[in-house]
């Protein structure tokens, strides 16, 4: 998809660039370590989907989850997912045979999938396919979605792919899981990744320049990183019930943090390099097992054994264009590890001297990006702000990183994106989040005023006619009146809400120059007037009986009987 003089206006162009850039990159410095017959560095990806499956019949009585993908009211139930009951439950007969004819569809696809399971939350979800390129992966995710929707059809279900279609339980995510592989004339080269530990300090040294690397993207480009996974959506799921924190960090497991910080921490830098990893006691790694990595559900960004995880991407987004941002920023911290390394070769004849110096160097460097602890923590927030790491909470302060200095600087020297193509990035996600925005104000105007207010207004009606007659029939203390005054406060709550709401609208439709104006105000006072009818409204459903509430529960849509 291209532009009248030539832009690259699609997902997947920039994403080839990128993995081209990547391969040439990092075959440099294979070569400089002395892995010669290179061909390419491929750059690997498998992405997980999680995704609720509803009751269609359901779905289509919530104009929220029609119009904008998630509800904008509605009270929790009082169980949700705090059992675990269905984390680690049965898949139910009706989802299974849903989910088997989904997979069969995407084999007939050339999609092999090879997980499937309950995710957190009730009615929640998760099936990824096996490993492959990262264009082969994001068009084999784009199949998964559009498939999901179809299938789901046929069964009565509705699939639902927003980050947070359901407030206070899990939202969905992608893990987009990344590594490196190499493809080379040499056998002992030829599909080896770059992100596993080897048996040698030599092949050490390599799984450690590439560590590295990674490490010093991920703390260089943090912004820019949390900018490829800023919608409207995730806004909602970032930083709760197992999504990763708005704060970019990595997690590395205590195996491996222990021996970064070992190296870190140095020797007295007398002997080789070899002497100096047997010291440390990383001359030679042991399997680094996924259970000694994986657990930390709170980092956006894990060390997973053999490669990192991406876990902040979005469930709805298309992975080309946050992974597009992670081959980049690894591209261009290679280079900079390559030219460190032969300033370093200047100096001394031994090239895994100089490579460890390197490592060690860059190690430390991005340090501040290593978090071990819990990412949801208040006491993180604070840390975090202390070690220097953004905290970009909402999607227009992320994406203003698109176009700063460093991004720039990154395409240019890169020449992943022009200017005019960033630019257009910028300017294309700034206007959808607007656009997403209004539609939820607008969505949810509509709901208080045709559903919600006329229920509460008919049932404080019942109740104060309920309570005169009670009077007249001689009842001193008719409980209806009580009851009557404070559903009516209830229901003036609901409309002082809304008509801030609907200030917030004309203010919002009234702004007509810069757009990211426009998502400053919807992302300030148009999510917390969002918020303050929502909360109005879901005291009115638990105030109100439940066959004069016009909307299905919470209760109905996750707990289907």
């Amino acid at each position: 998809f291209v532009g009248y003089n030539g832009e690259a206006l699609d997902e997947m162009t920039p994403l080839l660039r990128s993995s081209d850039v990547l391969s040439e990159r990092a075959a440099a410095l294979l070569a400089l370590l002395g892995d010669t017959g290179v061909q390419r560095v491929t750059n690997t990806i498998g992405a997980e989907q999680e995704y609720f499956l509803v009751d269609r019949q359901q779905f289509a009585l919530r104009p929220d989850l029609v119009m904008a993908g998630r509800t904008l009211v509605g009270a929790a139930p009082p169980r949700g997912q705090q059992l675990e009951d269905h984390y680690f439950g049965g898949i139910p007969e009706r989802i299974q045979a849903c989910i088997a004819e989904v997979e069969h569809e995407l084999y007939k696809l050339g999609v092999p999938i090879v997980t499937r399971h309950n995710e957190v939350a009730p009615s929640q979800f998760e099936m990824a396919p096996r490993y492959t390129e990262a264009d082969l992966a994001v068009d084999h995710n784009q199949l998964v979605m559009a498939t999901l929707r179809k299938v789901a059809l046929r069964h009565g279900l509705q699939a639902v792919l927003h980050e947070k279609p359901f407030a206070g339980i899990n939202g969905s995510g992608k893990h987009c899981n990344w590594a490196l592989a190499v493809a080379a004339d040499s056998p002992e080269l030829d599909g080896l990744n770059l992100l596993k530990p080897g048996k040698t300090p030599h092949q050490n040294l390599r799984f450690l320049v590439f560590l590295a690397a990674v490490l010093q993207a991920v703390h260089k480009h943090q912004g820019l990183l949390r900018a490829g996974i800023a919608t409207a959506g995730n806004e909602h799921r970032l930083g709760a019930n197992e999504a990763p924190p708005a704060i970019i960090s990595a997690f590395m497991g205590q195996t491996l943090s222990r021996m970064i910080e070992d190296i870190v921490a140095g020797t007295d830098g007398e002997g080789t390099a070899e002497q100096q990893l047997i010291q440390l006691g990383v001359a030679k790694l042991p399997e680094i097992e996924k259970d000694n990595t994986d657990r930390n559900r709170t980092s956006p960004f894990a060390f997973t054994g053999n490669k990192f995880e991406f876990r902040a991407v979005g469930s709805s987004q298309s992975i080309a264009f946050p992974v597009m941002l992670l081959n980049a920023a690894v591209a261009e911290a290679i280079t900079e590890l390559t030219e460190k390394l032969r300033e370093a070769l200047t100096r001394t004849k031994q090239l895994d001297d100089a490579v460890l110096s390197v490592v060690r160097e860059s190690f430390k460097t991005s340090s501040a990006i290593r978090f071990e602890g819990n990412g949801y923590s208040d006491e993180w927030v604070t840390e975090a702000e202390g070690r220097g790491l953004k905290n970009l909470r909402r999607t227009p302060e992320a994406l203003d990183e698109l176009v700063s200095a460093p991004a720039k600087a990154l395409f240019s020297s890169t020449r992943i994106l022009s200017e005019a193509e960033l630019e257009s990035r910028y300017h294309v996600r700034v206007e959808r989040y607007v656009k997403d925005m209004l539609i939820e104000v607008d969505t949810l105007a509509q709901i208080a005023d045709t559903l919600v207010l006329p229920a509460g207004l008919a049932y404080a009606s019942a109740l104060a006619r309920g309570a005169a007659h009670a009077k007249q029939a001689g009842i001193s203390k008719a409980p209806q009146a009580a009851a009557a005054e404070k559903v009516g406060a209830l229901v003036e709550a609901l409309v002082e809400a809304r008509e801030r709401l609907g200030r917030v609208a004309d203010t919002a439709n009234g702004m007509h120059g810069d757009p990211a104006d426009c998502a400053r105000l919807l992302t300030g006072e148009g999510a917390e007037a969002i918020a303050a009818v929502r909360a109005a409204s879901d005291a009115l459903e638990l105030a109100l009986p439940d066959d004069q509430w016009p909307l299905p529960k919470y209760r109905e849509m996750l707990f289907p009987v």
